[in-house]
């Protein structure tokens, strides 16, 4: 497990490289939930997500040889812009492995950051067999989206600035995908507030991470489109470190079906003035949906990322955007 030294000493490496972001209060969700909420804004991070604190914390604990040589990984978008953001800064170079189920407007920003971009297969374990294969060919340095301390650590100190904003937060509702932030996020708050819990939150369809605590070892699970993609893909059959950490320290994960998702995404935008992507929106929408029942509060809702596709957007908040546009 990761010790709270090692998230603070994450926060002190990345403090001038990332956005501390704000937990700002809703007034519309605080109303309906009957106690204090707060949105954690990482949606309004440099690169559009809680992505760049892991990977900028990775890149910076590289020595020169392994910069030189340059960073690769697998990516359903955000982990990859956030990758390529951080090997700019270091003069190193990425290369960022994606599955045809990732969005055109975050392979666009990839490219625009400056790294080598391969499309490969239907699955993020597509594109990491391609992130391995280069790996062995080419020597460049792999930096995981979500199974590495580094990356945990990283995403971890969103877990602490939420504490500080909110010392007495009863509940952190998390995105829950292949378990980096839900992980770091979780380990980082009850080190500090013990007695607080943590729910992980995921789509219906495809859910890697609840698939695999069910099972007791992690699975394999079938990709769907989903308006919350980011959240897709396995959480890998070796997963060290993010599966044993969910499993302890997640007090339960709760399932948003696609309408749901297209609800939060909504919400966010009518009542809260912030646009987010559907991985960002699912803190929302369990909300809204009534799954969640008898919180402890104040609750922390961490809005993950901003990074949609923008026609898409303007058909979810139009109310024109059918769920299976998402199938």
């Amino acid at each position: 497990m990761i010790s709270l030294k090692t998230f603070d000493e994450a926060r002190e490496r990345i403090v001038n490289h990332v956005r501390r972001t704000p937990l700002a209060i809703s007034t519309s969700l605080t109303e309906r939930m009957g106690t204090q909420v707060g949105l954690k804004l990482e949606n309004n991070q440099l690169t559009g997500s809680f992505k760049l604190r892991g990977a900028t914390n990775a890149v910076l604990q590289l020595n020169k040889n392994e910069r030189d040589r340059g960073v690769i990984a697998a990516s359903t978008g955000n982990h990859g812009r956030a990758l390529s953001f951080a090997a700019q800064v270091v003069g190193s170079h990425a290369v960022i492995c994606m599955s045809s189920l990732v969005p055109e407007n975050k392979v666009a920003e990839i490219r625009r950051l400056g790294a080598s971009v391969r499309i490969v297969g239907s699955s993020q374990d597509d594109a990491q067999e391609e992130v391995d294969r280069l790996v062995a060919e080419e020597g460049l340095t792999m930096i995981p989206p979500f199974d590495h301390p580094h990356i945990i650590a990283g995403q971890g100190t969103v877990g602490l600035e939420i504490v500080d904003a909110m010392p007495d937060v009863g509940t952190v509702l998390v995105p829950l995908s292949g378990g980096g932030l839900a992980a770091g996020v979780a380990a980082a708050v009850k080190a500090v507030r013990a007695h607080a819990k943590v729910i992980g939150v995921t789509m219906e369809r495809g859910a890697a991470m609840k698939a695999s605590i069910d099972a007791g070892h992690p699975v394999q699970v079938t990709e769907y489109r989903s308006f919350a993609d980011s959240l897709g893909g396995g959480i890998g059959l070796a997963n060290a470190w993010t599966f044993p950490m969910c499993k302890a320290f997640l007090d339960d994960i709760i399932l948003v079906n696609e309408g749901e998702i297209a609800a939060g995404i909504r919400h966010a935008y009518e009542h809260e003035r912030e646009i987010v992507e559907g991985a960002g929106a699912v803190g929302i929408a369990a909300l809204l949906s009534g799954k969640l029942r008898n919180l402890r509060g104040p609750i922390a809702v961490l809005m993950s990322g901003r990074n949609i596709d923008m026609d898409l957007h303007r058909k979810v908040v139009n109310g024109f955007a059918e769920i299976g546009e998402a199938d």
